[in-house]
């Protein structure tokens, strides 16, 4: 039986919620929407080394959001769509509650607030 490292979820769907808990690694699967992408240019619009860029793919990579591969000299980086449906199937679960409306809600606090005031 195969261990995940100390700090990488075991759970597929673990992996997913951990890797896009990330501001940087959200921007980046944003990027790839649009095309497959060099690492260097994926890295590019980010203040943060190649290094530290590379961690964030590794994550993506391990948690089946993005494809690596080498083509000739260059590592590209590709959107892998699939690996979201899972988290989708599980967020759909909570679909079943009704939005709340928050400026109703607002007028609603108001209005308690206020009566607890004039009561009170």
């Amino acid at each position: 039986m195969t261990q995940a490292a100390p700090d990488t979820p075991a759970d597929p769907l673990d992996r997913v919620f951990a890797a896009l808990a990330d501001p940087t690694r959200r921007a980046i699967l944003s990027m790839l929407l649009e095309d497959d992408m060099a690492v260097t240019d994926v890295a590019a619009p980010f203040s943060m080394s190649l290094a530290a860029i590379s961690k964030h793919l590794v994550i993506l990579t391990r948690a089946g959001l993005i494809a690596q591969e080498k083509r000739g000299r260059v590592k590209w980086c590709k959107l892998e769509p699939d690996a979201l449906r899972a988290a989708s199937v599980w967020m759909q679960g909570f679909g079943q509650f009704e939005p709340v409306n928050l400026d109703a809600f607002e007028r609603f606090l108001e209005m308690e607030l206020a009566r607890d005031i004039t009561t009170g």
